[in-house]
């Protein structure tokens, strides 16, 4: 089955690959992107993502050099904003509107983000208010393509007793994860202290809404945190 096309002329597997080149861009503070570390992320083979990665290098949306990583060019990092855009005002739709659970909004705003029109999401986005986040605190790209970046932040597995923030943003692809996360209370504008870590790879405690709670290292790796001094935004466009 031949996949859908917008009306930019590109499948849903490309924008998914633009997609993926920004946030792999993103959390590599803007290193070249692999094309291993792109198939993992897609769950594609490596062949299969060089050929999307030539494909697009040939639309002028990736910039491509053999042994030298991929990165997004201005037209494609536009690109990759109007879906991420599409798929978090969906996801905060589904949330605030509709009523879903933040578990099951992924899933649902991955098969929408590709067949809704960018007027349908703007909207959507209006009748909500213009939000700046979408349910998991992943920051909203606004219509004009800019996005308010706050800093990567850290991995609250990263943290020491006695150190304190809030917690900024929850990756949404597991809604098990999310559903448990959630029943710890660690959700995103929660605030938090880290009460102990045991050693060897052992469970982390921590204070949210005064009351102690425990995650093992791999979970908490998957929860992303500032601290007081990193709270500020910056908006690029």
């Amino acid at each position: 089955m031949t996949a859908p096309q917008r009306h930019d002329g590109l499948t849903a597997p490309a924008e998914d690959c633009l997609k993926a080149v920004y946030e792999l861009e993103r959390a590599g503070a803007g290193a070249p992107v692999t094309t291993n570390d792109l198939a993992h992320r897609l769950a594609l083979a490596a062949a299969s993502v060089t050929g999307m990665v030539k494909r697009l290098a040939g639309q002028g949306l990736i910039d491509h050099a053999r042994y030298h990583g991929v990165r997004l060019t201005e037209q494609g990092r536009r690109t990759a904003l109007r879906t991420l855009r599409r798929h978090r005002v969906i996801e905060t739709y589904l949330v605030s509107v509709l009523g879903f659970g933040w578990d099951t909004v992924h899933a649902e705003a991955e098969r929408l983000e590709h067949s809704a029109s960018d007027e349908l999401v703007d909207r959507m986005a209006a009748a909500l208010g213009d939000p700046a986040v979408d349910p998991h605190g992943a920051p909203i790209p606004t219509r004009d393509g800019g996005i308010a970046e706050g800093p990567v932040g850290r991995a609250l597995s990263d943290l020491a007793p006695g150190e304190r923030g809030r917690i900024a943003r929850v990756e949404d692809d597991d809604a098990e994860r999310l559903r448990y996360l959630a029943s710890l209370g660690i959700m995103p504008g929660v605030e938090f202290e880290i009460v102990e870590c045991a050693p060897f790879g052992g469970p982390l405690t921590v204070r949210v809404k005064g009351a102690a709670r425990q995650l093992g290292p791999q979970l908490a790796a998957h929860v992303v945190v500032v601290q007081p001094s990193e709270h500020s935004l910056r908006v690029s466009g």
